[in-house]
């Protein structure tokens, strides 16, 4: 296959060269919006007269047809092309003949590549956007269908307050509505048009990047051609937006891990989303739970990886920058895949609902109730914090429930305490108690659940 640079080059590259510097076996997943840039490229060359109307049309044509191939699978990719753009190139010399030679007129591969990352990106982000809602919705009708069910929620992974299951699930919402924020916003910085920027400095023919800009549908265009062809700041954020999602998927994988096994009892998970052992009859391991865990460490050190190829290089392009791809289609694939299996497993989770209530017994659960009932009756915080730990450690840390206590003992800790105290040690009451803002009372989390059925349609 012909160079698109070889003219210069009295010798042949090295075989272990051409091995070691294509990429074609990563970045022919670009060949659709390889294949739209040039379309549009070639049309604007055409009606700026760069090049004649009838190479124009001969190449458009060539470009539809390959692409049709591309789409319906039928496209060889050639193992030995140098990359996605010398594969079409060469592909479109060979259906049309020398008129392919026009087409790469008043471009570079710098601003080629650029071009059809963005391209690439957008499409991917309104697609990861969309899984991002759809697993939303998988979330929030698992917290409509168990709306009733108390938790007891956790700080330090100890016990601590009574929580609805709802309130728990209603912050992966919240968590995952600022990651499809984030890549919106994102989106918006990608959608500037880098092609016909050239190698580095632009060009002296008469092109005219608005009509590129338009046809492929950006907003904007890029201001500065050594910024255009360089730039890879879109795929870092993309790639730690990214990261952060999976931060969030990682943590709800880890909040299930938990909750399904004997020592928390919350949740059975469908067989159809565990594996056995092979040596142990009884297990019903949580594997594609902990594979999202272990995957999102990749998704890190795929961000890591691009930082540290981006931070030592000068302007403008380099050939570093090809190295950039693996990381990001992976990092893509990988999220993507992640959100389709989390969907489906929030279809198939069954709440222990007696398990559950039995952990609801302990009375530990409601210590900051008691506080705040003193501090109704006047009591200072500091001083209620103390009477309660008094009666903790008397009781509590004694196996002995502090709703067994008698007005007289109770006497003992505060004289505020009255046996009405007794009415708020249980997980409605205490729930109930929660009225502030964001809080996990009934009626606000409700109104939540009914928020985020309207946002989501739900």
């Amino acid at each position: 296959m012909a160079k698109l640079w070889g003219s210069r080059f009295t010798k042949k590259t090295n075989i272990l060269v051409d091995r070691f510097t294509s990429s074609i076996s990563f970045d022919k997943r670009l060949a659709k919006y390889d294949i739209l840039g040039s379309i549009a490229h070639a049309k604007m060359l055409g009606k700026r007269k760069i090049i004649p109307a009838k190479d124009t049309s001969l190449i458009i044509k060539g470009l539809k047809n390959i692409l049709k191939e591309v789409q319906i699978g039928k496209f060889k990719f050639n193992p030995q092309a140098e990359d996605i753009h010398s594969n079409i190139q060469d592909a479109l010399l060979k259906k049309i003949g020398k008129a392919a030679h026009k087409l790469h007129t008043a471009r570079s591969r710098n601003d080629q590549i650029a071009l059809d990352v963005k391209m690439y990106l957008k499409d991917e982000i309104s697609q990861t956007e969309e899984l991002i809602r759809l697993l939303q919705k998988s979330i929030l009708k698992f917290a409509k269908n168990n709306s009733k069910i108390i938790i007891p929620g956790y700080t330090h992974l100890q016990i601590a307050q009574c929580v609805l299951l709802a309130h728990h699930l209603l912050a992966y919402i919240e968590g995952l509505e600022r990651d499809k924020e984030r890549l919106i916003d994102a989106k918006r910085r990608a959608d500037r048009m880098p092609l016909g920027s050239c190698a580095i400095s632009g060009t002296g023919l008469p092109i005219k990047r608005e009509y590129v800009k338009k046809e492929l549908g950006f907003k904007a265009l890029t201001e500065n051609s050594i910024d255009s062809v360089s730039d890879r700041d879109f795929i870092l954020e993309i790639l730690a937006d990214l990261s952060i999602l999976a931060v969030h998927l990682s943590r709800i994988a880890e909040d299930l891990i938990l909750w399904s096994t004997k020592e928390f009892n919350f949740i059975d998970i469908d067989f159809s989303f565990c594996t056995g052992s092979s040596i142990m009859p009884h297990k019903k391991n949580p594997d594609v739970l902990e594979l999202i865990r272990g995957s999102v460490g990749k998704i890190q050190g795929n961000l890591s990886s691009v930082l540290i190829l981006m931070k030592g290089l000068p302007l403008s392009y380099n050939r570093d920058l090809q190295l950039d791809k693996p990381p990001l289609f992976d990092t893509v694939d990988t999220v993507k895949d992640i959100l389709e299996i989390s969907i489906a497993l929030f279809e198939n989770i069954v709440i222990e609902k007696e398990a559950i209530a039995a952990k609801l017994m302990d009375e530990s659960l409601f210590s900051v109730d008691i506080v705040e009932y003193l501090i109704k009756k006047g009591v200072s915080y500091r001083e209620a914090h103390d009477i309660v730990g008094r009666m903790v450690r008397d009781c509590l840390d004694k196996g002995k429930k502090i709703s067994s206590l008698d007005e007289s003992q109770l006497k003992r800790y505060s004289s505020k305490l009255k046996p009405d105290v007794k009415k708020i040690l249980n997980a409605w009451a205490s729930v109930n108690l929660k009225t502030s803002y964001g809080g996990t009372s009934p009626k606000l989390v409700e109104k939540q659940l009914k928020i985020w059925s309207k946002r989501l349609n739900l």
